[in-house]
């Protein structure tokens, strides 16, 4: 079964601003977004840890736990892995990091058995402890202005009025 390219790596135009997407390459990352909020300026970094090997030695303020929500297995290696890795390698000041969970590919949603609808995710992050949950589809670009909103706002709380917990800005994985 083919997939479609994402609005990102087709170079589409963005819901708000009507200019171009930047397109997305593994060997550019981090990926870096300057964005202004509440009348102060941001420079969030994005990881993914997909390709650097050593994902461990980064040192995020604000972690986003992606899963599909048309494959179960991912959002069980979430459960099972990926959010006690989070919890054992990222602190701050002796503190948690922000952690969102994150479901993918909102427009693949069908009705059958494995497909994980929007309470359950919810539920899980909430068993999980996570600070967020959210959907959102690249494809067709539904609730992505949304949830990178939200993001902007939680990893801003991440801030303190010296600037942010670290030199470099926010760093998202």
């Amino acid at each position: 079964m083919l997939t479609s390219p994402s609005r990102l790596s087709r170079g589409q135009t963005s819901l708000e601003s009507g200019g171009p997407l930047p397109i997305l390459h593994d060997l550019d990352q981090p990926f870096i977004f300057n964005i202004s909020m509440y009348n102060r300026p941001y420079r969030f970094e994005f990881f993914d840890t997909a390709s650097p090997e050593n994902y461990t030695l980064l040192r995020p303020d604000f972690v986003i736990l992606c899963y599909d929500i048309t494959d179960r297995r991912s959002l069980i290696n979430i459960q099972q892995v990926w959010r006690k890795d989070v919890t054992r390698h990222y602190r701050v000041d002796g503190e948690d990091v922000p952690v969102m969970l994150l479901g993918l590919k909102r427009d693949a949603r069908v009705e059958e058995p494995g497909v994980i609808y929007p309470q359950e995710g919810y539920r899980i992050a909430q068993e999980m402890r996570c600070d967020r949950y959210a959907e959102c589809s690249a494809v067709t670009g539904e609730l992505i202005s949304e949830v990178f909103e939200d993001i902007a706002r939680t990893a801003a709380k991440t801030t303190t009025k010296a600037g942010g917990l670290t030199q470099g800005g926010c760093t998202l994985m």
